[in-house]
């Protein structure tokens, strides 16, 4: 992992996540009317969850799970409804807070949240590990070394997000440069699919790793992909 490379784009997505976009967020993952803009937004998130949870288990009594970047919580509930117990993670303080809030009395014996980074090795070992939209703003060499610690804390499956390359996310990419640093979210890094593949199979083949299902959805201002990763 290139540190200083990592560091720096944890750093701007907790002040980002954290202070200048704690409202729009909390709107985001509520039913409160949004733009159309982020309508489309949060009909794609709502579709990526629902499509990384159809690659879990229906029943997960019994199991422990990492919401790795949990935002605002809605992965780690419908995990936990299902019988899971989850550790859910964030940089942003103010959104883990949001995030127990937002919780039913009846689920919180089963959700630990946690103030932190997604790749710490204090995290402790789990069945299955899920991050949704977190590493899509990390470059590929950062996504690979994020994804070998979660391997090396997973059991069963790992299944993550990431920003495909394509020509409009290079097109908003390069967009977005030219607001002005203190208007602007941190940047999305676009990856290459092949190339994501062909270093997953090398690095992480041989710890017994494997590409199993693997989606792209797109919706209006929303593009990501969601992959699994299975043990052997």
């Amino acid at each position: 992992m290139n540190l200083s490379s990592y560091e720096q784009t944890r750093s701007e997505l907790e002040t980002y996540f954290d202070q200048t976009a704690v409202e729009a967020w909390k709107r985001l993952t509520s039913d409160a009317p949004v733009g159309r803009i982020r309508r489309t937004v949060r009909e794609g998130r709502d579709r990526m969850r629902a499509t990384l949870l159809s690659w879990l288990p229906d029943d997960l009594s019994g199991r422990r799970l990492l919401d790795a970047g949990c935002g605002t919580g809605a992965f780690a509930l419908e995990a936990a409804r299902r019988g899971a117990q989850v550790v859910a993670t964030d940089l942003s303080p103010t959104l883990v807070e949001l995030a127990a809030e937002r919780l039913p009395q009846e689920l919180k014996g089963q959700v630990e949240f946690r103030v932190g980074d997604m790749s710490s090795q204090d995290l402790g070992s789990f069945d299955h590990v899920v991050a949704m939209d977190s590493l899509i703003h990390y470059h590929i060499d950062d996504v690979l070394a994020v994804l070998k610690q979660m391997t090396s804390t997973a059991g069963r499956s790992v299944v993550f997000t990431f920003a495909p390359s394509t020509p409009l996310l290079a097109t908003m990419h390069t967009v977005g440069r030219l607001f002005p640093r203190g208007n602007r979210a941190p940047a999305i890094q676009p990856v290459a699919e092949q190339a994501l593949e062909a270093r997953i199979a090398t690095e992480l083949g041989p710890q017994g790793w494997q590409i199993g299902r693997s989606l792209r959805i797109s919706s209006g201002f929303y593009t990501s992909q969601g992959m699994e990763l299975v043990a052997r």
